[in-house]
C-alpha cells in the first residue's frame, strides 16, 4: 500500500442477510485516497491538508482537479466478481448555508463501476467511473469528475449490490474531496495551453508585486501561499458563504471571478480585507507591514470578521491566493499613473485655482502612483459564440473597491482584449479600466463664478505608463502595457479613443484651448535614485528657442507630501521664481529639499507631488506640471548559510543597513518562506544611524522544490522594507531525516 500505510480492517457487514454465502453483496471494509499519487497527478501535494498524515497535525484531505481521473484503492471482504457484484459510486456536493444539491443542478452524480475497456460514448468531459486493476480483494478504481462540474467540497460513497437483488449495501466508508478548476485539461474554461505559464500562475506561491511611482518604481515580493494551512478552506467559504456563489455555478470561472472581486474587500459584505487609505491605523495593521496573504486569510477563517487593513496591492495579493487555491490562472498586474475615472467621461479633469491648488469640489477624478489589480485566465462563453474566443484569455478582476459595478464594489472579468480596442460596453466594466489606462489626462483653471474655465494642460499619454507583472520563471518585471493600449500619440491609439468616447456618448470638444506657443521650453528634472536619507532637489529648466525674442518668465515650483492615491496632500516647500531669458538661451529653477525638512512631514510611502507653472508675461501661455515622486528605501539582504534540505534546519543571515542619519527604534523583522507553515518574527530594537543590523534565524522546509523567502522591516521612524531570496529546497537522504512516520491515510469502515 502506498506510503506505508496501515493494513485495512475487516468489516462484518451483512454477514447473516443472505442464506446462500454465495449472494452475500460484495463488503467495502476501507478506501485508500492515494494521495501521493493523486497529488503528483494533479498537481496538489503542496496543499497542507495533503500532508497532514506526513506532519502528524491531523487527518488529510483529497484534492484534485476537474475533468482529470484521480485514483482510489478500495478494500474488500473477498474478491470482486464483476459478473455478479455492482459497485456503484455516489458524489455529492458538501451543502454550505443550507444550499440544496441535486442531480438535476449537477452537484449530486451517481456512478457506475465500469470496466477500462468499456466503449463509453458519453463525452470526454463527463463523469465517469472504472476499473482499472484488480489484486484479490484490492481494486483501483479510477473516478474522472466532469470537466464542467461544481468546483466545491464533495463526498464520494459506495454502494454495492449483487446481480439479481435488490438489496443495497451503504458502505460505511466514504471520501471527502476538494474540486478545483484544472488549468491542465483542456475541456476545463480555465485550460492554458503552456506548462511554463502553469508553473507561473497556478503553482507558484511566491510572487512580485511593483510599487511606487512611473519614475521610481520597485518590486515587493508577496507570499501568496495557496497551499498553506486554512487558506483553501477559506477560499470556499468567501465564495459560498459571502460571495453566495451556489454550487451549481461554482463551476463557472467568470461568476467565479466576478463574485471574489466582490468578496476580497468589505463594503458590500463580510469580506476578507477592509481598506483605509489615510495615514493611520490605530486599530489595525498598515497595509505596508503585510508581507503576503496567508495571515490575512488565516486571520479571517478564524475570527469570520474583516481584516484590518489593506490597499490595492494588499488587496490584489489576497485575490491571487484564492485564484490559485482554487486552480483559476492568476497574476497580479500594476499600472502607474492610474486613473480613477469617477464620471465614467474617459478623461481625467482636474479644476485648480489661481494658486496652483486642486478644486476637489469641482470633480472627484483622481490619478493614482500606481493601482494593482488581477489578471485571471479564462474562456468568455458568456459574450457569445462568436465573440467568445475574440474574448478569451486574461480578463481584469479588481477586488480594490472604488466604484460600483452593479449595485456592488466589484470589477470584472473584463477582457484584456477589449479593453485594448476600446470596447468599453464590453461585459464587465470595460470602461472604466480603460480609463485607468488610456484617459487623457486635463486641467482646466477655475478664476471664479461666472468666468470661463481655461484650458491650461492636456495630456494624453500621461495616464497608463509601465503596466508590469512578474516575468515568467524569474524574479524580473515583464511590462504589458501594449496588451492594453496601442503606443501613445500613434495612430492606433487615437482612434481607438475617439471610438470610446462615441461609445460613452462623451463629448471631447473643448472651447477653451491653450493658445499654440512654442518658443519657450519647460523640463522638470530630478534624480530618481536618491535615498531616504538623502536631500534631493528639483530644477525646472527654461530654454528660449526664440531668435531675436527676450521673455520674462514667473512662476512657482512647490513640492507636496501625498498619499499614492494623491490624497492627503500636504504642502512642504515652495519656491517662486522670476526669469527673464535671452534668445536662444537657457535659464534654471532650482528647489533643494534637506532630509530634515521633508522626513517628519512625509506621508505613509514616501511619496511626493511636484508642481511646477508658469506664465509667460506677454502671451497667454501657461505653464503646468505635476510629477510624482518618491524616495527609495533600502533592501534586506538574505543569505542562506547551509544548503536547503526538506526536514532539516536551515541557517539565515539577514542584513540591513540604516540609511538615515537618525537611529531606527522599536523595529521588528518578519519572515515567511514557501512551505514553512509559520513566519519569524525578530525584533530588533535599535540600529544607529549608517549601521548595519545582521539578524541570524532558522527555518525548517516541509517541502521540496522552489522556495522563497519574503521579509519585511518595520521600525518607528521607518517602515516597508522588503527583501526576498530564492532557492531550491532538495530530499535529504542522511540518517538525520529518516524514519520519519507515515500516519495512515486510509478510511476504515
Amino acid at each position: 500500500m502506498e506510503g506505508g500505510l496501515s493494513p485495512w480492517m475487516m468489516s462484518p457487514q451483512g454477514a447473516n442477510m443472505y442464506d446462500n454465502m454465495e449472494d452475500v453483496p460484495l463488503g467495502i471494509t476501507g478506501v485508500d485516497p492515494c494521495l501521493d499519487k493523486n497529488g503528483e497527478n494533479h498537481r496538489t501535494s503542496r496543499f497542507e491538508m495533503m500532508n497532514r498524515h506526513k506532519m502528524n497535525t491531523g487527518n488529510p484531505v483529497l484534492v484534485v482537479r476537474r475533468g482529470q481521473p484521480f485514483h482510489l484503492k478500495v478494500y474488500c471482504d473477498r474478491p470482486y466478481d464483476e459478473e455478479k457484484d455492482v459497485i456503484s459510486f455516489m458524489l455529492s456536493v458538501h451543502p454550505m448555508d443550507g444550499e440544496r444539491v441535486s442531480h438535476g443542478h449537477g452537484t449530486v452524480v451517481h456512478l457506475p463501476l465500469q470496466k477500462a475497456d468499456d466503449d463509453a460514448d458519453e463525452d470526454e468531459s463527463d463523469w465517469r467511473a472504472v476499473l482499472e486493476t484488480q489484486e484479490d480483494e484490492v481494486l483501483t478504481i479510477s473516478i474522472r469528475p466532469s470537466a464542467r462540474a461544481s468546483v466545491s467540497k464533495w463526498n464520494l460513497a459506495i454502494d454495492t449490490k449483487q446481480v439479481g437483488f435488490d438489496q443495497v449495501i451503504n458502505a460505511n466508508v466514504s471520501v471527502d474531496f476538494y474540486l478545483l478548476f484544472n488549468p491542465w485539461c483542456e475541456n476545463d474554461y480555465v485550460y492554458l495551453e503552456d506548462e511554463k505559464l502553469r508553473e507561473e500562475y497556478v503553482l507558484s506561491d511566491t510572487t512580485m508585486i511593483w510599487r511606487g511611482c512611473n519614475r521610481s518604481f520597485h518590486p515587493t515580493v508577496w507570499k501568496l501561499g495557496q497551499f498553506e494551512r486554512d487558506i483553501l478552506e477559506c477560499s470556499f467559504v468567501l465564495l459560498s458563504t459571502v460571495g453566495r456563489v451556489s454550487a451549481t455555478y461554482r463551476g463557472n470561472p467568470v461568476r467565479v471571478a466576478r463574485a471574489l472581486s466582490a468578496t476580497v474587500n468589505s463594503n458590500d459584505d463580510n469580506g476578507a480585507l477592509m481598506g483605509r487609505w489615510g495615514n493611520e491605523f490605530p486599530d489595525g495593521t498598515p497595509p505596508t507591514k503585510w508581507i503576503g496573504s496567508v495571515e490575512i486569510l488565516q486571520q479571517y477563517y478564524a475570527s469570520g470578521t474583516s481584516v484590518r487593513y489593506g490597499q490595492c496591492w494588499v488587496f490584489s495579493g489576497v485575490l491571487a491566493t484564492i485564484s490559485r487555491a482554487l486552480g483559476i490562472p492568476c497574476r497580479v498586474v500594476s499600472n502607474f499613473n492610474s486613473a480613477h475615472d469617477s464620471e465614467a467621461s474617459l478623461t481625467i479633469d482636474y479644476y485648480i485655482g489661481e494658486n496652483n491648488n486642486h478644486l476637489d469640489e469641482f470633480s472627484s477624478d483622481s490619478t493614482w502612483n500606481f493601482h494593482v489589480w488581477n489578471e485571471m485566465w479564462m474562456q468568455r462563453p458568456d459574450l457569445g459564440e462568436k465573440s467568445g474566443e475574440q474574448y478569451d484569455g486574461w480578463q481584469v478582476v479588481d477586488a480594490t473597491p472604488q466604484e460600483l459595478s452593479d449595485g456592488m464594489y466589484k470589477l470584472g472579468p473584463a477582457p484584456v482584449k477589449a479593453v485594448k480596442c476600446g470596447e468599453i460596453n464590453v461585459n464587465y466594466d470595460c470602461d472604466f479600466v480603460f480609463a485607468e489606462v488610456n484617459a487623457d489626462e486635463i486641467y482646466w483653471r477655475y478664476t471664479g463664478p461666472g468666468q470661463p474655465l481655461k484650458l491650461v494642460k492636456k495630456d494624453p499619454t500621461k495616464i497608463g505608463q509601465f503596466i508590469s507583472t512578474k516575468a515568467v520563471g524569474s524574479w524580473d518585471r515583464e511590462d504589458i502595457t501594449e496588451s492594453y493600449k496601442y503606443e501613445e500619440k500613434s495612430c492606433d491609439e487615437r482612434i481607438t479613443m475617439m471610438k470610446a468616447l462615441k461609445q460613452a456618448s462623451s463629448s471631447f470638444a473643448r472651447i477653451y484651448t491653450n493658445e499654440e506657443f512654442h518658443d519657450i521650453d519647460f523640463d522638470v528634472e530630478i534624480r530618481n535614485d536618491v535615498k531616504i536619507g538623502e536631500s534631493f532637489t528639483i530644477i525646472l529648466n527654461l530654454k528660449n528657442n526664440s531668435d531675436d525674442t527676450p521673455y520674462s518668465i514667473e512662476g512657482m515650483v512647490h513640492v507636496d507630501t501625498v498619499l499614492y492615491t494623491g490624497k492627503l496632500r500636504t504642502p512642504l516647500k515652495a519656491i517662486p521664481f522670476e526669469e527673464e531669458v535671452q534668445p536662444n538661451s537657457t535659464a534654471s529653477v532650482e528647489l533643494h529639499v534637506e532630509f530634515e525638512e521633508y522626513y517628519s512631514n512625509v506621508l505613509d510611502q514616501n511619496y511626493f507631488k511636484i508642481i511646477c507653472s508658469a506664465s509667460v508675461l506677454g502671451t497667454n501661455y501657461e505653464y503646468f506640471a505635476e510629477e510624482d515622486y518618491r524616495v527609495r528605501k533600502p533592501d534586506i539582504k538574505i543569505n542562506l548559510d547551509n544548503e536547503p534540505s526538506i526536514g532539516l534546519p536551515l541557517y539565515i543571515t539577514a542584513t540591513l543597513q540604516n540609511p538615515m542619519p537618525i537611529p531606527l527604534t522599536n523595529g521588528v523583522f518578519r519572515f515567511e518562506c514557501s512551505g514553512v507553515w509559520q513566519p519569524v518574527e525578530i525584533p530588533c530594537d535599535y540600529i544607529e544611524a549608517g549601521d548595519t543590523a545582521y539578524i541570524k534565524f532558522r527555518m525548517t522546509p516541509q517541502l521540496t522544490g522552489s522556495a522563497q523567502i519574503a521579509a519585511k522591516f518595520n521600525a518607528l521612524e521607518l517602515n516597508d522594507v522588503d527583501g526576498f531570496a530564492s532557492f531550491e529546497v532538495t530530499e535529504d537522504t542522511s540518517e538525520l531525516n529518516a524514519g520519519r512516520s507515515l500516519k495512515s491515510s486510509l478510511v476504515f469502515a
